[in-house]
């Protein structure tokens, strides 16, 4: 049985921050080692200085130290390491959990994202490469 978003999904980033910020689900931004040697690099900071001023551990992994409610890269409510922004962040919205349901999607996802619904429609195709992406990453 196909996907209820067979036919794509319209979705563009409006650059208004909110999926940068605190709404309940939607609190860790977890960081691979390549992130944090690519966002290091951006901020001309070593790995390790950069991990002690912005990262933390939980449970194994690597997360940024939020400044809650919001990330702590974001400026007026623009990304500002938006070059090398994190897989989980470059991935948006399309995570699998996402998009377990059209219901999940319009209502848990919709009203803290003014991009969905807007843009240009991603195909199924883009949608699952996305949502492999983040996972492979995630779970690597």
């Amino acid at each position: 049985m196909p996907p209820w978003y067979k036919d794509g999904l319209r979705f563009g980033c409006t650059g208004c921050g909110a999926c940068c910020s605190d709404h309940d689900d939607h609190v860790y931004v977890y960081l691979t080692r390549t992130d944090v040697e690519a966002i290091s690099r951006y901020l001309e900071l070593s790995p390790s200085a950069f991990f002690e001023q912005y990262c933390r551990r939980d449970d194994g992994l690597i997360v940024l130290k939020n400044q809650q409610p919001q990330c702590v890269f974001l400026r007026s409510n623009r990304c500002v390491i938006y070059p090398v922004r994190p897989k989980q962040c470059s991935t948006w919205p399309f995570w699998t959990e996402n998009l377990n349901s059209d219901t999940f999607w319009h209502r848990r996802i919709a009203p803290h994202c003014p991009g969905i619904g807007r843009g240009e429609r991603h195909s199924l195709e883009e949608i699952l490469k996305s949502a492999q992406e983040r996972e492979q990453w995630y779970f690597s």
